[in-house]
């Protein structure tokens, strides 16, 4: 899979119609790609429906209840290693056209996982983390291209991991203390926090007072679902913003938002930052008010897995020809900063996770 440039200034990326245009591609292509609610990604056994059926953490067992896991859920991880376990046995044992990694991505984030409609009629996933999944692939497979690519919405990443339907998810992933019960994660590979979204015209000025009485657009399954829920009850967002009933995807809220259905939208600033790229009527308002980091989400018993990508992370921070840096360049830096320093990932990183 060749990955191409994306033109400098898209055109007719904003507005209404213009997104209509975009959705209906993404609608025709999701319907080419392999259903996420396929065989697990050792070919065996079915994923359901897509319900969220997979096992919680028990109470006793959530890693909040710790201090320590809850300030810095990012450090959660374990230490890099090149050598070769169970999983990545089972994966290199595929034969065929099966011999690859499944990989559950987003094909509706501008700039980080996406199908851009400038690109003929190969319908090719671009973007940040899409080049990350290309390196993994080369790394453990030996071939850039051995990728399955499953398009998931931002509620079925974790069901799709637990039911065994991908291998990873790379997909704007927060790590966070609640999901390290669910899911195993690999270091941090790009850091960012919750921002708002909102017309130009809007009086919204940011994650404040402003926001008293205006209907705000979340995803379904969200970080920015989750800390606009838990602030309403802590009394830090106002009693009388409307928390509307949350979308499966974080491009569904910018329609939304074009609509007029909803006034703001709350997200990562990463994410917003490109939805404000491909509509010029809208944009960010004020600083982030959290910090997060996005990490490569496995299953918790995949051990030998999470040490392999954390290598090749390694690998890839330092790699300035090839690596994240050449990455971000591409994709990121008209979107975000130039300047990629708010938005690297802790060098060296910390891995405290021994088990």
């Amino acid at each position: 899979m060749n990955i191409r440039r994306v033109r400098a200034g898209l055109k007719g990326w904003g507005g209404v119609a213009a997104m209509a245009v975009v959705c209906a591609l993404a609608l025709a292509f999701v319907l080419l790609l392999p259903l996420t609610q396929s065989k697990g990604a050792d070919g065996t056994g079915t994923g359901g429906q897509g319900v969220a059926h997979g096992s919680q953490a028990r109470a006793e067992d959530d890693p909040c209840q710790d201090p320590q896991i809850k300030k810095a859920p990012e450090k959660q991880t374990l230490s890099p290693s090149g050598a070769d376990g169970d999983t990545i046995k089972k994966i290199k044992a595929r034969q065929g056209d099966k011999r690859k990694l499944i990989v559950g991505v987003d094909q509706n984030s501008y700039r980080w996982g996406y199908r851009n409609p400038n690109a003929g009629t190969s319908g090719e996933l671009e973007g940040f983390d899409i080049d990350l999944v290309h390196r993994i692939a080369a790394e453990i497979l030996g071939d850039p291209n051995a990728v399955l690519f499953k398009a998931i919405p931002t509620n079925q990443r974790i069901p799709a991991l637990q039911e065994g339907r991908v291998d990873m998810v790379v997909r704007t992933m927060t790590i966070n203390c609640t999901r390290l019960g669910q899911v195993a994660f690999s270091a941090p590979y790009f850091k960012t926090g919750q921002q708002v979204l909102a017309p130009k015209s809007s009086t919204i000025k940011g994650y404040d007072d402003t926001l008293a009485g205006k209907r705000i657009c979340t995803a379904e399954g969200s970080t920015a679902n989750t800390t606009l829920t838990e602030d309403q009850k802590a009394g830090k967002l106002p009693a009388t913003a409307k928390i509307v009933d949350p979308v499966p995807n974080q491009l569904d809220c910018l329609v939304r938002l074009q609509l007029g259905e909803v006034d703001a939208v709350v997200t990562d600033g990463a994410l917003a930052a490109s939805q404000a790229a491909q509509d010029p009527t809208v944009q960010l308002k004020g600083d982030p008010f959290t910090t997060e980091y996005y990490g490569v989400a496995m299953n918790l018993k995949a051990d030998d897995l999470v040490r392999r990508v954390n290598q090749i992370l390694a690998d890839y921070r330092k790699d300035t020809a090839n690596g994240w840096q050449a990455s971000y360049d591409k994709w990121l830096s008209a979107t975000l900063d130039k300047d990629s320093a708010k938005s690297k990932p802790p060098t060296p990183a910390e891995y405290l996770r021994t088990s």
